[in-house]
């Protein structure tokens, strides 16, 4: 049962003011705005961020990415290379929680935003900071977008196919990965800020964001001086778990597990494979694997896919198994159907938008899309008037000097 308290979010009793652009940053608004918090995104007077205009519409239309990225937040503008932005944000900061940026390190420093002054007018802050390689260190001001996180991270080395040079996925996995780590980041902060009332620096770089998820990469190497290279489809040692042919198509299927293998051997109606010395251990599976996926796909190929995937649903021979989906194939599956995976949006051009809902789900305080993307400077009256009271003449004065 949901807690009327937190209609909105765990986190509706939050404020993010969120100075970045692109994807690192802005993810990070995203996730902490789908759970609650109202995000305040600044933006450049005129400009805005690239994302409103990044994405696969037709020309003359809005973004089809802005509406994703920029859902649930508010949009003010403001000119920081103005001392006069400079001031507001100062004023703004006395009333958040967070201040979420992404600009190369030393940027808001030289605005005289950093976290000594910032933190001197509220000692509560938390202030967010995401880049390519953290705040400290030698290359810490170099330019770093996420393709150059992923590949020192190690991603980009071992994503593809050992015949071709290395791959990079087909999403931004660099930023949205150091974006969730900064989320991580800033919930943890928050935390101990309830226990003690002092904020601190969230640094989330991109490559180390990367790193975390390399599993035993380094060590690996570090004991076994074993490099990971590319390895297409399946994981070295791993079996069997692979793409395997069917008479119509393809199938996913992982039985790398020993009670799992079982159950697939019982499906191939070879059930004698479980107990085969050959086969009956994680290890000589993976020693054998390439043998092991052709007598899977042998079998997977004198079927179609759905003969497939019926045997391996039932019970007595459950094997994980599913199609490898395209968003034709996720719109129509009843499971994501069945947990609002992905839901409708209302849009001022395009009417309604499908995207994915808010991830993941909580049961007593559960997060949701509250309101679609804002136009630019949307949301100027409200926080310029509203929250920070400014006299309208100072407001007006301030519209007409290009600071908002």
């Amino acid at each position: 049962m949901s807690d009327p308290a937190f209609k909105n979010g765990p986190l509706s009793d939050l404020r993010v003011l969120e100075l970045g652009t692109l994807l690192a940053g802005p993810f990070c608004g995203q996730l902490l705005g789908d759970l609650g918090a109202e995000v305040i995104k600044i933006e450049a007077p005129k400009q805005g961020d690239p994302m409103r205009v990044w994405g696969r519409q037709k020309e003359g239309e809005p973004s089809l990415w802005w509406p994703v990225v920029g859902r649930n937040k508010k949009a003010i503008t403001l000119d920081l290379r103005q001392a006069a932005g400079q001031e507001l944000i100062r004023e703004l900061v006395r009333k958040a929680d967070f201040l979420l940026e992404n600009f190369r390190p030393g940027t808001l420093e030289k605005w005289g935003l950093g976290w000594e002054e910032l933190s001197a007018i509220n000692p509560s802050l938390i202030m967010i900071r995401v880049s390519g390689f953290g705040q400290t260190g030698p290359r810490a001001k170099d330019p770093g977008f996420g393709a150059i996180g992923e590949a020192m991270g190690g991603l980009r080395y071992v994503v593809g196919d050992p015949s071709t040079p290395p791959s990079r996925m087909g999403i931004s996995i660099g930023d949205s990965l150091a974006a969730t780590f900064a989320c991580v980041g800033a919930l943890s902060a928050l935390h101990y800020r309830e226990k003690t009332g002092r904020g601190q620096i969230v640094d989330s770089a991109i490559y180390e964001a990367v790193l975390n998820m390399m599993e035993s990469l380094i060590t690996d190497f570090d004991k076994r001086e074993f490099i990971r290279e590319r390895t297409g489809a399946i994981l070295p040692n791993v079996a069997p778990s692979n793409v395997y042919p069917t008479r119509d198509g393809l199938v996913l299927i992982a039985a790398n597990q020993d009670t799992v293998f079982g159950r697939l051997a019982l499906a191939m109606g070879q059930p004698e494979l479980a107990t085969d010395p050959n086969y009956s251990t994680h290890q000589a599976r993976g020693a054998r694997q390439d043998e092991l996926d052709e007598r899977v796909g042998r079998w997977t190929a004198s079927m179609t896919t759905r003969e497939v995937l019926l045997i391996l649903e039932k019970p007595e021979t459950a094997v994980p198994s599913g199609l490898i989906y395209r968003a034709p194939d996720m719109l129509e599956d009843p499971h994501f159907k069945a947990r609002e995976a992905i839901v409708s949006t209302p849009h001022p051009v395009f009417g309604q938008l499908k995207m994915q809902n808010v991830a993941p789900k909580l049961s007593a305080t559960p997060g949701g899309i509250r309101s679609p993307a804002p136009e630019l400077g949307q949301h100027n009256d409200e926080i310029y008037l509203n929250l920070l009271g400014l006299a309208p003449e100072r407001y007006a004065a301030l519209q007409a000097a290009g600071v908002i």
